[in-house]
């Protein structure tokens, strides 16, 4: 199988699995992915994720012009802002998960770092998230937010929208989501309960066993 084949094959399973365990519905989210010659791979626009065909699959040239497959996501200037600013960024996923958007609502919600250092994994696998302002869905101000971050951070949260994740790989950048959305979701069964968060020890202890970018 080619690279262009299995990776094409990678994010239809991704999406699929996604959408299976409620972290994103229907046609919302898109993922993209970076081919070893610099061109990207992209979920094309308005198809539903659990039922994507690898020939969809939108391709496109290092300046994120398509080349083949049907038309990309119009969110394709947010994932190119991060391929632009993090030279590592080998994919980039964005949901529209429930307790992210959720978060993202909420006024007491640190707009430098919106989740609370509940567990190590976040930290780990994650970062800081940075919240956002609204935008329209499709608006290129989004990729020019992320841009404005100098690629200091691999995760961003959308106000009233979405996170927004960038990873080494398809998978790394998929498993960061989930533990995003996993640690928003703990963030808000926890609320109001006065949980006991990671101190400020527990926190550079992690960063700098695992060499987090913090």
């Amino acid at each position: 199988m080619t690279e262009i084949s299995k990776l094409r094959e990678d994010i239809c399973v991704l999406a699929k699995s996604m959408l299976d365990r409620g972290l994103t519905c229907e046609s919302s989210g898109n993922i993209s992915a970076r081919l070893s010659d610099g061109t990207v791979l992209v979920t094309p626009t308005g198809r539903a994720m659990g039922f994507l065909d690898p020939a969809q699959i939108s391709h496109l040239d290092q300046n994120f012009k398509l080349l083949s497959g049907d038309p990309p996501t119009k969110e394709t200037p947010l994932h190119a802002a991060f391929y632009e600013t993090r030279s590592g960024t080998g994919a980039v996923v964005h949901l529209h998960s429930t307790y992210s958007v959720t978060l993202s609502m909420l006024p007491e919600t640190d707009p430098d770092n919106v989740l609370p250092p509940l567990t190590p994994y976040t930290i780990m696998r994650v970062g800081k998230v940075k919240l956002l302002p609204f935008f329209l869905p499709g608006d290129p101000g989004m990729g020019d937010a992320v841009r404005g971050l100098a690629g200091k951070r691999s995760a961003v949260l959308l106000a009233n929208h979405g996170p927004v994740v960038a990873g080494k790989d398809v998978w790394a950048a998929a498993f960061a989501m989930e533990e995003l959305e996993e640690t928003a979701k703990l963030a808000m069964l926890t609320r109001g309960m006065n949980p006991t968060p990671l101190t400020e020890a527990h926190v550079q202890a992690v960063v700098k066993k695992f060499d987090v970018d913090w």
